[in-house]
């Protein structure tokens, strides 16, 4: 990948422009429609209509390390997290904390073996995960380098819990990546669109880290302009003006 130009970490540049009618458009396929949810497998080619979700509680990211993950590797990625937790907590304005469990939303590093016997784990952490979601967890293809699936009440659009998966296997950038899509997808941003650059929400893989429109949208996710359970209707005009109004202020 990074042979072919692919794991940028730049945040996107001169060579990927956009205005605030792409940040509009982008926004909305992204937080507007939904690749997956729980009972959902990323590879079933569904996307639906959403509503807006986010969260609306405090969230504590519970990291935890399969026991095949090295010492070092742990105290890196523990780093790492953290500060990328930081950085979401600011963009959302939500209060974003990394420790161990009890959790809210749990990342799960684990290698292979880890992963298959994951269920009882994910069981005790999520009481009435549904089976299809855990199978879909346990079952991974290798084309899924990660995955996160968030939870919330019936009937209602506020994500209360969350669960990301991230392959221990992965070398250091490629688990970076993961975690940058990964936890900041968790937050309400659940869809990819091929269209969106620059952006980590799109299975082109051409960057790792969150860019700068990434990094808009999630601040428009959590303006106040906005309600969870509003439809792509109602939000629409909303967004055409947040786009303009957060670009004007873009340095």
């Amino acid at each position: 990948m990074l042979a072919r130009g692919l794991l940028r970490t730049d945040g996107g540049g001169p060579d990927t422009p956009y205005d605030a009618r792409l940040l509009a458009r982008n926004f909305k396929a992204i937080a507007l429609f939904d690749e997956y949810r729980p009972g959902d497998g990323p590879d079933d080619g569904h996307v639906t209509p959403d509503r807006i979700r986010r969260w609306e509680e405090p969230v504590h990211m519970a990291l935890t390390f399969g026991a095949t993950v090295p010492a070092e590797e742990q105290s890196r990625d523990t780093a790492f997290v953290t500060r990328y937790a930081a950085r979401l907590s600011r963009l959302t304005g939500l209060p974003i904390s990394v420790g161990a469990e009890p959790g809210n939303f749990h990342v799960l590093v684990l290698n292979e073996d880890e992963r298959r016997a994951i269920g009882p784990t994910l069981r005790t952490l999520i009481p009435g995960i549904d089976r299809h979601t855990v199978r879909t967890i346990e079952t991974m293809p290798l084309s899924t380098y990660c995955l996160v699936f968030a939870f919330s009440p019936p009937g209602r659009y506020v994500d209360t819990q969350a669960v990301a998966v991230i392959r221990a296997e992965h070398p250091q950038l490629t688990r970076d990546g993961c975690y940058e899509e990964e936890l900041a997808q968790g937050l309400g941003p659940s869809n990819d669109s091929p269209e969106a650059r620059p952006s980590i929400f799109n299975d082109d893989q051409e960057f790792a880290y969150l860019t700068t429109q990434d990094a808009l949208i999630l601040r428009m996710l959590y303006d106040p302009r906005l309600a969870p359970g509003m439809t792509a209707r109602q939000a629409g005009p909303i967004v055409d003006a947040l786009a303009q109004d957060y670009l004007a202020r873009r340095p």
